[in-house]
């Protein structure tokens, strides 16, 4: 069984091989949940909240601008990379393990953040959440939106996701759709008696080897949209003629769509199928002419990036909150089995951070076990 407690005066990347080991599939974060409002709740310049396996901790300085930094608390399902491994290359140490990258070594620097900085020079509400990485209806900042939209009240959000140490401003919307064939069932020995459904579906997936991506340019920066089969479903058994197929498809859409232009988009695309849109979710602009953003992208070295994927910046972006991305590790290694984060990534993270808000960098050695 391993141990469930966070120790806040580790050096940042052990605390994040502590938060990896206490496993957090969505849906199962109550252990990590507990663990950390534990560690925060008995630091006297904190003011902890607990919603469900939300944990929300606040300063209250009275600073003239209040910043969010979030960070979600699940990972996506094991998949034999459990407990983390630590490797010392040429290039630096790596942490292995579910949620190194995404996103418990930005998690930990959360942690360090709320615990060692009494006095920033911003007031900063610390949110650890649960259920980012399945259906929206389980999110914890959406749920936190709906039960106390005052405690996401902010200047500016922070999304700690992975994203190389750097900045990645805005991001993709998401939305997902099934496309239905029909025919007719009839016995595969007499298969002309019917019509196959999954052989109707050939166009379908045509149409999509076909699709070249838009990638408009805002501010400054190329978005890459993307539409891609993720599912395909229709059966009924080994010896009858399928009535049905299902295609699930993926659109990423770039911020300057909205959830409706992108729906009549994929259904334009799509015409004379029948489509049923099945999740969605918006993409956020990248706000970067807000004062609040362009100081911290110039706090951080000035370079910016467009985020590909989706990410809980457009909830904050949808409550009027200019929101980015900056977090340790590569995004191509979020989800995989041997996923990684670089020990420097998490550093410069914290250290960039702690700049920012007024405090002192502290030293890390790498050759530490």
């Amino acid at each position: 069984m391993p141990d469930e407690t966070l120790d806040l005066h580790a050096d940042v990347v052990t605390l994040t091989a502590q938060l990896v080991d206490i496993a957090s599939v969505s849906l199962e974060e109550k252990a990590i949940a507990d663990a950390v409002e534990a560690a925060l709740s008995p630091l006297p310049h904190l003011t902890v909240t607990r919603r469900g396996h939300t944990v929300v901790a606040r300063t209250d300085l009275g600073r003239a601008e209040r910043v969010v930094i979030a960070g979600h608390l699940d990972t996506v399902p094991l998949n034999d990379n459990l407990p983390h491994r630590r490797e010392q290359t040429p290039d630096g140490e790596l942490l292995h393990g579910l949620g190194t990258c995404d996103m418990k070594g930005g998690d930990a620097v959360i942690l360090k953040l709320a615990a060692e900085l009494a006095e920033p020079n911003r007031d900063v509400t610390y949110i650890l959440y649960e259920a980012e990485e399945i259906e929206a209806e389980h999110n914890g900042l959406r749920k936190l939106s709906l039960s106390d939209p005052d405690l996401l009240a902010a200047d500016f959000a922070i999304l700690m996701e992975p994203s190389n140490a750097a900045v990645e401003a805005g991001c993709q919307g998401t939305l997902r759709l099934e496309v239905r064939t029909r025919g007719e069932r009839a016995h595969s020995a007499r298969s002309w008696r019917g019509s196959n459904a999954i052989h109707a579906a050939g166009e379908v997936l045509a149409r999509l080897a076909a699709y070249e991506a838009r990638r408009p340019v805002i501010d400054g920066l190329e978005y890459h949209e993307g539409l891609n089969a993720v599912f395909v479903s229709g059966g009924v058994a080994g010896n009858v003629v399928p009535d049905e197929c299902v295609v699930t498809v993926n659109h990423r859409f770039a911020p300057d769509r909205t959830e409706a232009e992108a729906a009549a988009f994929v259904r334009e695309f799509f015409a004379g199928y029948d489509v049923v849109v099945t999740d969605s979710a918006p993409g956020a602009l990248p706000g970067l002419g807000v004062p609040a953003a362009a100081a911290f992208v110039e706090a951080v070295g000035g370079q910016v990036a467009p985020k590909f994927g989706w990410t809980d910046v457009a909830r904050f972006s949808a409550l009027g909150i200019p929101a980015v991305n900056f977090g340790p590790g590569d995004p191509m290694y979020a989800h995989k089995q041997d996923e990684f984060v670089p020990a420097a990534d998490i550093v410069r993270c914290e250290q960039q951070l702690r700049s920012w808000l007024g405090a002192p960098a502290t030293p890390y050695d790498e050759e530490r076990p």
